[in-house]
Order: structure tokens, then C-alpha cells, then sequence
């Protein structure tokens, strides 16, 4: 029996993450279209905060949804809902007040979609928790927007009702304060998964963080059904790395690194992916046979990252300016998601 390289829970959480990437897409569309018609300028300032933060979480979002692995499209549902939002934020129908009482309920849509992927990735696997760690930094920003929506809301209903401002009350005051406190804490998480500061040597090993946490689920369990699902998951996250670091990385370093470790590196993943081929077409009810199969390929991946992140990492640092290994990041993550995305077209 060949092993099933998909599995119903990782494909549903792919189709949220999709949702979730889209909900995003969107508010920050929003958040530019109430920047313009805002006819206060301190309101305004407040959404251009958000908007750079928004800005920055749909860049950790696409991040999350390559870690992750499985491309999906939205579901149909959320296809259908972004445009009909879209018209009625976009008409002249409703009043600034109502179209920012929209906004907030599409943010608390956001924040929800993200809690609950976190929460379903607990259930699934340590690989997934990994992959889509950084989301804990959009849901925690998301939940501070939330909160600085909702005093703005009081402010602006206030504004076009009376024409004066609202006193600051309790309810305000508690409402600044915990997006205060959410922006500092938000502003510690985010500093190791800003775009700016995410390079080639960090993309590649979250990759490596993934894999490794997959060969110790897989350790841990005799179940054939668990068997298959995480060695479906580690054969598609193996095949897009390996092809992207061939097209993208391998290319890039071999001018300093050399040929014969860059060409060490090629066939060693030829190899890599010789054996997963085989494990394939194992049968995974075979558990001490499969699990076994999997060590050794474990093995040899383990050999072939040693290398990557000791002598190409430095190597990479000698020759390549700050700027030079964003870019790199920037086409590999690229590259990761057209790859996967032909992947899923090949195992359909």
C-alpha cells in the first residue's frame, strides 16, 4: 500500500490559513480606504499605525502559510463574503462610524480565525504548532487593533452625533491600556519575525525545525494511520525544500562556497530523494519496517543539515550582505510556494 500523502485535518487547516490570508488581504485594503475618507485627523493616525501593522502581519501570514506546507485556496464561503464586504465598506451609504464598526467586526473575524487554527494545530501535530507559530504575533496584534477600534468607535459615534468628543471614560481608559500593554508585548514577539529581519539561513532552518520535529513524531508512534499522515506531510515538505534550495540557494552559493560541497549538497538530496520515493511505497501498517526505513532517511537528512547550517551558513555570512540574504529569503519563500502549489497539482 502506497502511503496517502494527504491528510482531511492539514488540508482543513490549510483552507483556514488560506481564509485567514485572505481576511487579512482584505483589512489592509480597508484599512487604506477608511485612511481616506477619515475626516479626523487624529482617527487617522491611529489607522495609519494599524495599517503598518497590518502590512507586516499579511508578510508573517504568507510566511506561516509556506512553513506550513499545504497550499490552499479560500474556502468558498470566504470567496463570497470578501466581496459583498467590499461593496457595502465601499458605498456611500453608510456613515465613517458604521463603515469603522464594520472594520472592527472583520477584525475580530481575523482574530478568531487565527485562535481557532492555533487551537486545531495543537490536536493535529508539533510539526504544524511549529509551522504556524508566528500567527501568535498576528493574533495578538489583531486583539490589540480590536481594542484601539473600539475606543475609536466611541470617539467617532460621539463625534458625528454631537459634534463634540467623548469624555474619557472607564471604558476608554481600559481600552487604551490593554492595547497599550498588547503593543508592548506585541512589539517583543515581532522582533524576530518581522520581515526585515527574516534571512535565508532563518528560512531554511524553520524548514529544518519542521522536519526534525516530524522524524520525532514519527519516533513516537506505532499507529499506521499517524505513520502515514506524518510521513506524507515530512515527503512534501522534504521534496519543496530540497527543489527550492536547487533552484533558488544552491545557484547562489556556489561561486564561494564551491563546487564540489555545493555539488555535495545536490546529491545528497538526489539521495534524499531516492529514499523517500521507496518509503513511499511502503506499507506503513509494516510499522517497525517503515519507522525503520524512516530512521535511516532521518539519518542522512540529519548529515545534510549539519552541513548546511555549519559551513554554507558561514559561508553565506562571509559573502553576503544583510540585504543580499533577504533578498534570498524573499525568492525562496517565493519559489517554496509555486512548488508546493505544482506539488498538490501533481497529487491530485
Amino acid at each position: 500500500m502506497v502511503a496517502t500523502l494527504d491528510d482531511t485535518k492539514r488540508l482543513a487547516i490549510a483552507e483556514r490559513l488560506a481564509d485567514l490570508r485572505a481576511l487579512q488581504a482584505f483589512i489592509l485594503s480597508n484599512d487604506q480606504k477608511l485612511i481616506e475618507v477619515c475626516p479626523y485627523q487624529d482617527v487617522r493616525e491611529r489607522l495609519q499605525n494599524m495599517l503598518a501593522d497590518d502590512q507586516k502581519n499579511l508578510g508573517i501570514i504568507d510566511t506561516v502559510v509556506v512553513q506550513y506546507g499545504i497550499q490552499s485556496e479560500p474556502s468558498a464561503a470566504t470567496k463570497a463574503f470578501i466581496p459583498q464586504f467590499e461593496q457595502m465598506i465601499s458605498g456611500n451609504e453608510l456613515t465613517f462610524y458604521q463603515k469603522l464598526m464594520h472594520h472592527e467586526l472583520m477584525k475580530h473575524s481575523q482574530v478568531m480565525s487565527g485562535i481557532v487554527i492555533h487551537k486545531a494545530a495543537q490536536k493535529v501535530g508539533a510539526d504544524i504548532e511549529l509551522a504556524i507559530g508566528p500567527l501568535n504575533t498576528v493574533n495578538f496584534e489583531g486583539r490589540a487593533h480590536q481594542e484601539q477600534l473600539k475606543g475609536l468607535l466611541e470617539q467617532v459615534g460621539v463625534r458625528e452625533m454631537t459634534g463634540q468628543d467623548a469624555d474619557q471614560g472607564l471604558w476608554a481608559r481600559v481600552q487604551d491600556a490593554i492595547a497599550a500593554f498588547s503593543g508592548v508585548a506585541g512589539s517583543v514577539i515581532t522582533q524576530n519575525t518581522d520581515k526585515q529581519d527574516m534571512n535565508i539561513q532563518t528560512l531554511i532552518r524553520l524548514d529544518h525545525e519542521k522536519v526534525n520535529t516530524i522524524f520525532t513524531e514519527i519516533g513516537a508512534t506505532k499507529d499506521p494511520q499517524k505513520l502515514q499522515e506524518y510521513f506524507g506531510q515530512l515527503y512534501k515538505d522534504l521534496l519543496v525544500h530540497a527543489q527550492a534550495e536547487e533552484e533558488v540557494v544552491y545557484p547562489k552559493v556556489r561561486p564561494f562556497y564551491g563546487n564540489d560541497d555545493t555539488q555535495e549538497l545536490y546529491d545528497e538530496q538526489a539521495e534524499m530523494k531516492r529514499m523517500l520515493d521507496e518509503i513511499k511505497a511502503m506499507n506503513p501498517a509494516d510499522a517497525d519496517a517503515f519507522r525503520s526505513r524512516i530512521k535511516d532517511l532521518m539519518d542522512a537528512v540529519g548529515d545534510h543539515i549539519r552541513q548546511e547550517e555549519s559551513t554554507m551558513f558561514s559561508a553565506i555570512d562571509r559573502n553576503c550582505s544583510t540585504e543580499q540574504k533577504e533578498q534570498l529569503a524573499t525568492e525562496f519563500k517565493a519559489t517554496k510556494s509555486r512548488i508546493q502549489q505544482e506539488l498538490a497539482a501533481s497529487l491530485r
